[in-house]
């Protein structure tokens, strides 16, 4: 589990795929170029479907978004540009430093990156932290953490 140090959070409860796509797109309207987003939960709490909510507000066609399970990242060209990365195949976080992975991580894009635990020590010290539970078949607990100091509107 990733530590949090009394980040700022906003929790709610989703019943549906278009209700956690509609967090997303709320999100979205908060990042920047240079942010990051840990989506943290088990396989099928929908991490997936909250990227293609995010990638849909910055004008991605939801249909192109799919998990890099296989790939490690996949790239969407939109109003940013989105590097989504699944490390849930990755064995070891020594094999991040084959990748370049700080080229994307601080780059002109926001980086969604899914099971960032596998990172390991190499985690960035700044991130959206957003965590998905199962509370039932179709119904998601979705927490959002903020970092304590994200980056101002008017700096990008």
């Amino acid at each position: 589990m990733l530590k949090k140090k009394s980040l700022p959070k906003v929790s709610l409860i989703s019943e549906s795929e278009e209700e956690t796509k509609l967090c997303a797109e709320r999100l979205a309207k908060q990042l920047r170029r240079g942010d990051i987003v840990f989506l943290q939960g088990d396989l099928g709490a929908g991490k997936t479907t909250f990227v293609k909510g995010l990638a849909q507000a910055l004008k991605v066609t939801p249909k192109k978004v799919n998990s890099p399970t296989f790939v490690l990242m996949n790239y969407y060209k939109g109003k940013l540009p989105i590097y989504h990365f699944d490390l849930y195949r990755l064995g070891n976080p020594k094999e991040i430093d084959t990748l370049d992975f700080d080229e994307y991580f601080y780059g002109e894009g926001i980086s969604l990156i899914e099971w960032p635990e596998r990172l390991g020590n190499q985690a960035p010290k700044q991130y959206y932290l957003v965590e998905f539970k199962h509370k039932g078949e179709h119904k998601r607990g979705i927490c959002i953490s903020y970092p304590s100091k994200p980056q101002l509107k008017s700096s990008r």
